[in-house]
Parts: C-alpha cells; sequence; structure tokens
C-alpha cells in the first residue's frame, strides 16, 4: 500500500475572514487572529486571514490597531464578497445583524455568531439558510461565554436524553445579587457598583429584567430537547423587584439568591423560565461568586455535569468565537459541514403555571392566637403542601415565614391571592421560589 502523502499547512491557501464589528469582542478576535496567526494557522489546517473588518466608524478609536485598508462602512459588500469564506459577527442585535447574516449564507459562506439575541429569534430561518447554501452556522460564544456548553449539549452527549439545564447565565445580575449578599447593599447601590467596574450598561434593562438570560435559556433548551425554543417562550422575571430585605431572609433560611435559567422537561413537554430563586448555601451554584456563570446539565446517563467559568467578557468571548473558527475552517478544508440544528422531538412549551418549585412566603401578619390555622387552610385548599413554618418578632413586627414542598406554580398564585384577601394578613410581603438540586 503507497504511504500516504500529508499535506504541509504551508501548501495550503487561506481561508478569507470578513469580521463584522470591532468592540469590546471583536478588537479582540481580531487582535488573537494576527498575533496567534501561526498556532491558528496549524490547528485549523490553513492560514485565516482577515481580508475585511466592517465598522459605523472607521475613524473611531479602537482598543486595537487596525489596519485602514481594511475598515469598511458596508456590510453588506464586504459579506457578499466572492473572496470570503468565513463570516464572524460581533454587533449584536436584530439589525443589520440578520440581513448581513442571511445574506453570507446565502451566499455559501459559513458564519459565525456571538449574537444570543438574533438566534434566539430567528435561529430556525439562519439554520435553514445555513442547511440549503450548505454551509456552517455556530455559536458557541451566544452563550456563557469562554464556558464550552453549546457543543457538549449539542454533540458529546448526543447520544443521552438531557433532563434538566440549570444555571447562571448572566454576569451582571450575578454580580449584583452577589453584592447585595455579601455586603447588604440594595439593588441600586450594587447596580451602580456593576455599572462603574463596567459589568453592567448605562442601560442595564437587558440584564437586570432577564431578557439577557431568557435569550440564553431559549437558546440552551432547543439544543437539549431537540426543539425549536425562542426567546417570547421563555417565562420571565428579572431581579428589579430583588429586595435587600429578601437577601437577608434568604441568608436567614441557609439561602442565597440567583438568577436562574431553569430549562427542563415537564409533563411531556419542555418548561423554560428565567427568574429569582433561593438555593441553599451548601448548593454548588451558590458559590458562584462575581460575574462568573455556570451551568448544570442532568441527562439520563451521564448523571449531573457542570460547566463553570468566565461567562462574558472581550477576552472570554474572543476565546469561544476563535474556537467556532478553527472548526469550520477545519470542515471548510474537509469539505463537511458541522452538525445542523435538530428539532425532530418537536416538544411542547409548558405554561408557567404548570411549572412545579418549592417556594418560600413571607406574611406580615397579626400577632394573635388562630391565625395560622385560616393560614394553613388556604395551603390546603389549592394543594400545597407546607414543609416548615417560622414565626419572626411579635406584636406589630410579627412576620410568618413559610416553606413549601415541590408544588404547581398555578397553585401557589392562587394560594398567595387567597392570602392576600385575608383579615388577618396584613401582607404578603415576599415570594420567591426556592431551587434545588434535585427535584424532592
Amino acid at each position: 500500500m503507497p504511504n500516504a502523502v500529508v499535506r504541509s499547512t504551508e501548501d495550503r491557501a487561506p481561508l478569507n475572514v470578513a469580521l463584522l464589528g470591532c468592540g469590546v469582542v471583536g478588537s479582540q478576535v481580531y487582535r488573537l487572529l494576527t498575533e496567534q496567526s501561526a498556532d491558528l494557522k496549524a490547528r485549523a489546517g490553513a492560514p485565516l486571514r482577515v481580508v475585511g473588518l466592517a465598522v459605523r466608524d472607521p475613524q473611531r478609536a479602537r482598543q486595537v490597531a487596525v489596519e485602514a485598508e481594511l475598515l469598511t462602512t458596508d456590510g453588506l459588500a464586504l459579506v457578499s464578497r466572492p473572496d470570503v469564506d468565513i463570516v464572524i459577527e460581533l454587533i449584536g442585535g436584530i439589525e443589520p445583524a440578520r440581513t448581513l447574516l442571511l445574506a453570507a449564507l446565502k451566499s455559501g459562506k459559513s458564519v459565525i455568531t456571538a449574537n444570543k439575541t438574533l438566534i434566539a429569534a430567528d435561529g430556525t430561518e439562519l439554520h435553514r439558510a445555513a442547511r440549503e447554501a450548505g454551509a456552517d452556522l455556530y455559536y458557541e460564544a451566544a452563550v456563557a461565554g469562554a464556558i464550552p456548553l453549546l457543543r457538549p449539549l449539542r454533540e458529546s452527549l448526543a447520544g443521552d436524553e438531557v433532563r434538566r439545564v440549570l444555571g447562571i447565565v448572566n454576569g451582571t445580575t450575578n454580580f449584583i445579587l452577589d453584592r447585595m449578599d455579601s455586603s447588604g447593599a440594595d439593588f441600586s447601590a450594587a447596580l451602580a457598583e456593576a455599572q462603574a467596574l463596567g459589568y453592567a450598561e448605562a442601560d442595564p434593562t437587558a440584564d437586570v429584567a432577564g431578557f439577557d438570560a431568557a435569550a440564553k435559556a431559549a437558546i440552551l433548551a432547543s439544543i437539549a430537547f431537540h426543539s425549536e425554543v425562542t426567546a417570547d417562550d421563555v417565562y420571565r422575571e428579572g431581579i428589579l423587584s430583588v429586595t435587600a430585605a429578601d437577601i437577608a431572609s434568604a441568608r436567614t433560611l441557609g439561602c442565597v439568591v440567583k438568577l436562574l435559567a431553569i430549562c427542563e422537561r415537564c409533563d411531556g413537554g419542555i418548561s423554560a423560565r428565567v427568574h429569582p430563586a433561593m438555593i441553599p448555601r451548601d448548593h454548588p451554584l451558590a458559590a458562584v461568586r462575581e460575574a462568573y456563570n455556570a451551568v448544570f446539565v442532568e441527562a439520563e446517563a451521564a448523571g449531573r455535569l457542570m460547566f463553570y467559568g468566565a461567562g462574558a467578557g472581550g477576552q472570554p468571548t474572543a476565546s469561544a468565537v476563535l474556537g467556532d473558527t478553527v472548526a469550520v475552517a477545519r470542515n471548510l478544508l474537509a469539505g463537511l459541514r458541522g452538525p445542523d440544528a435538530s428539532t425532530y422531538a418537536g416538544l411542547p412549551l409548558v405554561p408557567i403555571g404548570d411549572a412545579r418549585t418549592s417556594y418560600y412566603v413571607q406574611l406580615d401578619v397579626a400577632d394573635r392566637p388562630g391565625v395560622l390555622a385560616p393560614i394553613a387552610d388556604a395551603f390546603a385548599q389549592h394543594g400545597v403542601s407546607i414543609k416548615a413554618v417560622r414565626q419572626e418578632g411579635r406584636g406589630d413586627d410579627a412576620n410568618l415565614i413559610i416553606m413549601t414542598h415541590t408544588t404547581r406554580e398555578a397553585a401557589l398564585a392562587k394560594t398567595v391571592a387567597m392570602l392576600g384577601a385575608m383579615e388577618a394578613v396584613r401582607n404578603v410581603d415576599s415570594v420567591m421560589r426556592v431551587a434545588a438540586l434535585e427535584d424532592e
């Protein structure tokens, strides 16, 4: 048998890369593509050469030096160039990113993006365009920054059945809640610190209202459960209503408050939701501090897996983008396509009212004999099992703390409505979900 001829990477023609966006992430991707060009060539199998960089303002000062002849304001012309092999999109948002990526895919160019908003809203259309053109669509950096998460879900666990994905996928809100827990600061003070340190935008709505986490949850649910899930399908609550008193109450119970993305199989469908929840301090997610991310995956055969690391930032996100770039380059050189979206299961979305979890309920009550009986009866009437009851304070400062067993969201909501109408209950001060690593 004749010896195989191994073709050196020195003989390979470069793969040409068009880069859309040169902000915090884009500048780091460009820097690494140029500074680590020799290593990337060896890993990919051919040189990776940036042939154009689309920006809004070519005259703007940038974090890295970019050759002036590479800069253009015409992104559509750049992605339409016949010599471009790979398009990397890092401008974010829906438009013009959607138009540019569809144009790139329809012309047969492979696409890499970190745009969770676009993938969560229009991933089905983008995947269809990639499939029809025989091109790749990769977006590892869209969820959890540098943490390898989507590829393990899509490829490493392809032979397993994922039961649940649960975790912290937004670094800004985790930083804020961590500061509220560690220093006793209220929400406004913790947000101001996050903005001062660059963890939160001047307009933090996408983070603190849960939109960012909901988009990521949609992507995770789609991949984990082989079903089409968009951001609009995800039940969403942010952290705007979390108070210092909630954090203090959690502390007395040996818990911390985290904004969780929870995607799980439920009643023959999928429950996908984002909301604050108390978790025990001995839970591994409780140890996730500052702006870090961590995600648990529970699968039938593999059991529990935890993915932890930097969930945002220029360099961590650029690392994930370049990992996708090397994978796409290898596919191009081998004449292959990477894994396509798998939505064969078509599982329905379960309404939030049918989601099941445990709850913490704090009531401002009149401190007199006989108060507990009607309150307990309200829980019983709606089939909500009480796990523990504790009274804090006396007289006008009396508070009743109730922990429930796992129950349906709708049942708890009806219970709270009944409690709020009781003469003995002055106010329902707080209602918060309590998450555990495994179901009761």
